[in-house]
């Protein structure tokens, strides 16, 4: 992705000044300057509206410099990067600087916000301009910025890429190359062989697909070190199986392996900073396709747990294959085990598209990570394992069903299901999310976008690293 932050030294000319001003700053700016100034800004009525950028003119016609509204901050509040996450395609291709605040979390806020909204997805069609770059910041930390912008856009290509060119094989080469970049092992268990290795979930749910389902297991750092497993849900397309869903349902399915992608993504960011972990990958990658050897409603499915589960509906097939993936992680009682997942469409109804749920049986690990999520500007809204649901997964004929009985709590009822196959109680953390722009936002094209990414690795660097850092 074009990163669109530069050197100084790197402009071949002036840069143009960028000023952040917030509402309750725009009336002292404005009378510190010339009335033509001033006159410019009340005859476009610029408010300073968060993200709202205005360009001033020189006497000569050029451009003078770029005001941006930003979210007005309290003494402990964080620096927004989304005021800035616009301007790389809302202003004229160019360099520019930001004002010197004094302030280091808004420089480095800008960055960040800068560095996302340059990213567009180019695999099938070429960007239609460049971005406008911008002078880095003081005091920024460049190369956690740097991680992060990569990680986000490595999470953004993997979703964004449709289900004909990224398939469970594709994904284990993308989790292959990943691995290369930071002398990673990783082992892919296909087909057949996951039953042989006792995954029957993952193999249940993706023996229908002529492309074979397999477990992608990445393993990186020191095996002394604290040990941190993340599993992501990697459904490369959902067709809902024989439970299919309508179309209007299916459209973005290409998607359902978005917590694969956030996995990805983290490692990329634990292994770019080093954190003193041991960390493990684990992903269920599978098609949830429509054949004659597809799973069926009511079918029961013996797990790695040994827990037999009933199949109340096929297109709850996410769960499945993390039931194995997690039950492997709990096995080795790792420090933390994090997993994420586009689960429920009942997380979405409670907290819409753009806020994703967490669930955590651990609550320091919860409150430390609601913080850090505040913190990095990456939003995560904790919902209940509310333990009396768990009447809800009651089978007649198994020990458990894959879905809740009734139409009710749906994203509680499937991190109740999951919280199942955690035998040995590891500090466990579930996100529920979209991993989906509806629309453009600033910083936040429409497409996959990273979902409570970087507030993970704000946390595992609290926790874990010599140094946090965000």
């Amino acid at each position: 992705m074009p990163l669109a932050l530069i050197d100084s030294a790197g402009a071949d000319r002036a840069p143009v000044p960028v000023t952040p001003l917030s509402k309750d700053r725009l009336a002292g700016w404005l009378e510190a300057q010339e009335e033509r100034v001033r006159a410019w800004v009340r005859a476009v009525a610029f408010r300073a509206e968060p993200g709202a950028p205005l360009l001033l003119p020189a006497e000569d016609g050029t451009l003078a410099r770029v005001l941006v509204g930003i979210e007005p901050r309290g003494p402990d509040a964080p620096a927004d990067p989304w005021g800035f996450g616009g301007l790389p395609y809302g202003l004229p291709e160019g360099v520019y600087a930001l004002e010197s605040t004094g302030d280091a979390a808004l420089g480095a806020a800008a960055a960040l916000g800068w560095a996302l909204g340059a990213y567009r997805f180019t695999r099938y069609r070429a960007a239609e301009r460049a971005p406008a770059r911008l002078v880095w910041p003081e005091g920024c930390d460049r190369a956690a910025l740097t991680a992060a912008a990569e990680a986000t856009a490595l999470v953004r290509d993997l979703i964004n890429t449709p289900a004909n060119d990224l398939g469970p094989a594709e994904l284990a080469v993308a989790a292959q190359q990943l691995a290369a970049e930071f002398e990673a092992q990783v082992s892919v268990i296909v087909g057949e062989d996951l039953l042989v290795n006792n995954y029957p979930t993952v193999h249940a749910v993706g023996r229908a697909s002529r492309r074979p389902p397999r477990l992608i297991d990445l393993r990186w750092g020191d095996k002394a070190a604290p040990k941190v497993t993340v599993v992501g849900k990697g459904v490369c397309f959902d067709t809902g199986g024989l439970d299919i869903k309508p179309s209007a349902a299916m459209l973005l399915m290409k998607k359902d392996m978005g917590g694969a992608a956030q996995a990805l993504g983290l490692a990329r960011l634990i292994m770019a900073a080093a954190l003193p972990v041991r960390l493990r990958v684990l992903i269920p990658a599978v098609d949830n396709a429509i054949s004659g050897d597809a799973f069926r409603p009511l079918d029961v499915i013996r797990t790695r747990r040994g827990a037999t589960v009933e199949i109340g509906n096929t297109d709850a097939e996410g769960r499945l294959i993390l039931a194995d993936a997690l039950h492997e992680a709990d096995d080795e009682q790792p420090a933390l085990i994090v997993d994420f997942a586009t689960l429920t469409g009942a997380a979405r109804v409670a907290l819409g598209v753009e806020l994703p749920a967490m669930f955590c049986n651990d609550e320091p690990t919860a409150a430390t990570l609601l913080a850090a999520a505040h913190r990095v500007a990456d939003p995560l809204w904790r919902l209940p394992l509310w333990q009396p649901y768990v009447k809800l997964l009651r089978s007649g004929v198994a020990d458990i069903s894959n879905v809740g009985d009734g139409q009710f709590g749906g994203a509680i009822t499937a991190a109740l299901f999951l919280e199942q196959f955690l035998v040995r109680r590891s500090p466990w953390v579930h996100i529920d999310l979209y991993g989906w722009n509806q629309a453009d936002r600033p910083g936040r094209p429409k497409g996959g976008e990273a979902m409570g990414m970087r507030a993970v690795f704000a946390l595992l660097a609290q926790r874990f690293g010599s140094e946090a850092r965000s």
